[in-house]
């Protein structure tokens, strides 16, 4: 799985002029899923999220976690992710997950974030979504878990 996180004032997710998922202060995170992922993937990439520290503490650096600062998360499915754009100018997508296995894993994904006690609103998988944020820092990280967990 890959993760983009962006540390954010506050977002949301629009589909055809309707906002499906919105947050206040706390994390984006656009998330890929590839073929090779399993339900232990999703959880420690969903651990490695929550226990982020990128929020600032009373000094101003960045010591919390969005639990610590009662942040919440809203995770949108972006297969992109997983582009290759090696050859050509038209990247290629197959080393995305297929749809039923992308979506299984992105809803456990979102499941186990919601374990450890984070609010968490979604976007709506497949579906043509505009996403609005106002970055806070701007802070964003590249995860992925083929980097950190091994595979």
């Amino acid at each position: 799985m890959r993760a983009l996180v962006q540390r954010v004032k506050e977002a949301r997710v629009d589909v055809a002029g309707t906002t499906v998922g919105s947050i206040e202060q706390g994390l984006l995170l656009f998330v890929g899923v590839s073929p090779e992922d399993t339900p232990e993937t999703a959880d420690a990439l969903a651990q490695k999220v929550v226990k982020l520290r990128i929020f600032s503490d009373e000094q101003g650096k960045m010591n919390l976690n969005v639990s610590a600062v009662s942040g919440q998360i809203l995770v949108v499915s972006q297969f992109t992710l997983y582009a290759d754009a090696r050859r050509g100018n038209r990247p290629s997508y197959t080393a995305a997950a297929p749809p039923d296995q992308a979506t299984r894993l992105y809803e456990e994904f979102c499941e186990r974030v919601r374990a450890q006690g984070v609010a968490v609103a979604t976007g709506q998988f497949a579906a043509d979504m505009q996403v609005h944020l106002i970055n806070d820092g701007p802070v964003t990280l590249w995860l992925d878990s083929e980097v950190l967990f091994g595979r």
